[in-house]
């Protein structure tokens, strides 16, 4: 079939033209880190000659966390294993204990500390692209899936929007909330096995921040081709491990080399790939899985306050506070457990980091993108 028309939201905004700011310079070639890594197809941010570098603690009011909107799982604990409820711990934090660990390895932590940062990046992702949650040209979905649905934010922004439609977010984890849209609902379940969802069943499936989680990508894909109407929609939004710069301000031997070398060993070493969005591996895999019409696009999320244009400084500045944050929950499992380091070596590692994010001379970014095709009409 053709391709759709929809015109997806731009994934970076003009140089600013503010009087204030300083002008961009001349773009130079992102500093590189491994060869074929992706660079963000969007125009350069221009740079603030006068940025504040260390963002306020976030008020209550900034960001939607999911502890306000109920203490208690949003899943029957009744119907729960206790042992999927006795999470694994390692180094004082708690990681799923679905299926086991020896079963089903996911590499990122589940406490409040992560959970915070989980929410933070969807509010942050949410300013970057305008309110829009979804590039795929949707018209009135009543069904839709979120895998990997983490704290559930997006699933309960997106049954606000669609009062009409029912949202169904599945994770390894009973971490989400009870206060929700009474069209939204979550459920344990592991995407990696076969899914119980039946043929031609959803409108829209959607996956978000899932690097590393899967071994076999292009198998995921052909479950959701399964589980989706003729006509439906699938999409797919994640990140690199990489940090960027477009003016040259960012050195070609940062700590963040190191940090994506780790995360490409520890995928090769797993056996599930941190490599999703690199060289628009999930494109390829979306069209071997049958999608039509396959679309991307690259969107850049700066580090810290040096973007000249207000809506990006704050973009920069909630990324800036999400990454210091996360950063050593990203690392900790995968650097520790994965990778043979001792805890002491990973605590320097990560401090390199954080010390990295907090640079005021580097201008970087990450970099997200996001993938989106059809199932053909029978």
């Amino acid at each position: 079939m053709a391709e759709s028309t929809s015109t997806p939201v731009p994934a970076s905004p003009p140089p600013a033209t503010s009087a204030e700011a300083a002008p961009a310079t001349a773009a130079a070639p992102a500093s590189p880190t491994t060869a074929g890594q992706p660079v963000a197809e969007s125009p350069q941010i221009a740079v603030d000659a006068d940025p504040i570098y260390h963002p306020r603690p976030l008020d209550n009011d900034d960001v939607d966390n999911d502890s306000s909107l109920g203490s208690e799982n949003a899943l029957s604990t009744a119907s729960i294993s206790s042992s999927i409820l006795q999470f694994r711990k390692l180094h004082g934090r708690t990681f799923h204990n679905f299926g086991g660990a020896d079963k089903v390895e996911y590499w990122a932590p589940n406490d409040d500390a992560q959970n915070d940062q989980l929410d933070i990046n969807h509010h942050l992702l949410t300013l970057a692209l305008d309110n829009k949650l979804f590039f795929a040209p949707l018209s009135s979905p009543k069904r839709v899936l979120d895998v990997g649905t983490g704290t559930g934010m997006w699933a309960i922004d997106f049954a606000d929007e669609f009062p009409d439609c029912e949202v169904t977010g599945i994770d390894l984890s009973p971490i989400q909330p009870t206060w929700v849209p009474p069209n939204c609902k979550f459920e344990l379940d592991d995407a990696s096995q076969p899914w119980t969802f039946p043929d031609n069943h959803f409108d829209y499936i959607h996956f978000r921040y899932m690097i590393g989680c899967f071994k076999d990508w292009p198998a995921v894909y052909r479950e959701a081709y399964r589980c989706l109407k003729p006509g439906g929609w699938i999409e797919h939004m994640d990140c690199t491990a990489d940090v960027l710069s477009d003016d040259g301000s960012l050195p070609q031997d940062t700590v963040f080399v190191e940090w994506k070398k780790v995360f490409k060993e520890a995928g090769d070493k797993m056996g599930q790939t941190f490599e999703v969005v690199d060289n628009d591996n999930y494109v390829g895999w979306l069209k071997d899985a049958g999608f039509m019409g396959v679309k991307n696009t690259l969107i850049k999320t700066p580090v810290g306050s040096w973007p000249a244009d207000p809506k990006w400084k704050a973009v920069g500045q909630f990324n800036q506070y999400m990454l210091e944050g996360g950063v050593e929950g990203l690392g900790l499992y995968i650097i520790t457990n994965v990778l043979g380091w001792k805890y002491d070596e990973m605590q320097v590692f990560i401090s390199k980091v954080k010390a990295g994010l907090r640079n005021k001379n580097w201008h970087s970014y990450c970099v997200w993108g996001a993938a989106w095709g059809q199932k053909p009409y029978e």
